[in-house]
């Protein structure tokens, strides 16, 4: 009951992690299926000139034996040397051939995957508790079902072309040495294409099985989730401390600027906008600090204290504040209303410098 926790998919990082230790899904039943399905076709394929080879081994054998003048245990030893090298080469074709099938079809579930994890020795492997585990789990069980089953399968197709061919067996000796081996080659295919027709739809069931069963081992608690995104994404809270520092900064090298502007405007403590134009550095007014609430009220109070002109027109500063970022000239529909403020500002500045001459 340790798993009930567990009722969470898992996420795209688990599977890749799982995947890089070597535990991916596949299904045996359905290489061993597909693998002597294919077996099965190439040995069609080649079985005449197999047959062949392997008739001219015993022909051959018996030719040399009778042209041996004098038998002895060196010239039985040669002889029998010989085909047996011929023979093996024929059973090691097959063989190489049975094992790259057998690699390519495992490879084409698990994507070619080498994990050397797997490799590593674990003392959990030899602890009897978690043998005595493993033998009493479902999985287990449902190994045992499905051999039983393959068991089954095998014994009543090999009883039914037994029962079938008791007859033809019983001519064989009537038969020549390439029939009889034709018939037993064909015998043969038969029963193993039987076999495989069947294991081919019992590996179906086994895909569904084992997939269901690689899902359920992938499944994440809730809590599993969290910690994974802690660690991808980076703690909420941490991430948020960073959020509001990087804001404070920003304030700050925002503030700096205030000084340099030509006119805050304001709403009247809500919003805040000041607007820098510095022609013909500047193409049109740039916004180069806005706020609102604290930092409006910030704006206006280093605006105030730099003698930085300051006028409140509501809507305006509501307009800039939403449409303009930071550094960003104004919009083509801001242009109005900015340029009348500025021309007032220039004409005041105008008049107190007059005044101040006069002084």
């Amino acid at each position: 009951m340790a798993d009930s926790g567990k009722t969470e998919k898992a996420t795209q990082k688990k599977r890749q992690d799982e995947r890089k230790k070597g535990n991916v899904f596949q299904s045996k039943d359905v290489s061993s299926a597909l693998g002597l399905l294919v077996i099965t076709f190439l040995l069609k394929l080649v079985i005449s000139p197999a047959l062949g080879f392997i008739n001219s081994i015993i022909t051959n054998s018996f030719n040399d034996i009778s042209d041996i003048t004098e038998l002895t245990v060196q010239s039985i030893a040669t002889l029998i040397a010989q085909y047996t090298i011929k023979a093996l080469i024929l059973i090691i074709s097959f063989g190489l051939a049975a094992a790259l099938i057998a690699v390519a079809l495992s490879g084409a579930q698990t994507r070619f995957i080498f994990s050397a994890k797997k490799l590593k020795p674990q003392f959990s492997r030899i602890n009897p508790v978690t043998g005595f585990q493993k033998i009493l789990s479902l999985r287990s069980l449902v190994e045992l079902i499905k051999s039983l089953v393959k068991i089954i399968i095998i014994s009543a197709v090999l009883y039914t072309q037994i029962k079938a061919s008791t007859n033809t067996v019983l001519k064989l000796p009537l038969l020549s040495t390439v029939e009889a081996m034709g018939w037993v080659g064909d015998t043969i295919y038969n029963i193993v294409m039987n076999i495989s027709m069947y294991m081919a739809l019992f590996a179906i069931a086994d895909y569904l099985y084992q997939w269901w069963e690689h899902e359920k081992e992938l499944r994440m608690t809730k809590r599993e989730i969290k910690d994974e995104y802690k660690q991808t994404e980076g703690d909420p809270q941490i991430k948020s401390k960073i959020k509001d520092v990087q804001r404070k900064m920003a304030a700050m090298r925002m503030m700096k600027k205030v000084p340099t502007a030509d006119v805050v405007i304001k709403n009247p403590t809500h919003f805040a906008v000041a607007l820098r134009y510095k022609p013909p550095k500047d193409k049109a007014p740039i916004v180069i600090a806005k706020g609102m609430d604290y930092l409006a009220l910030k704006i206006i109070e280093i605006a105030e204290q730099n003698g930085i002109e300051i006028t409140e027109n509501r809507p305006l500063a509501r307009g800039l504040y939403e449409s303009v970022e930071l550094d960003r000239p104004i919009p083509d529909e801001f242009y109005k209303p900015v340029a009348d403020i500025l021309a007032f500002i220039y004409k005041l500045k105008q008049k107190k410098n007059k005044k101040n001459k006069k002084g």
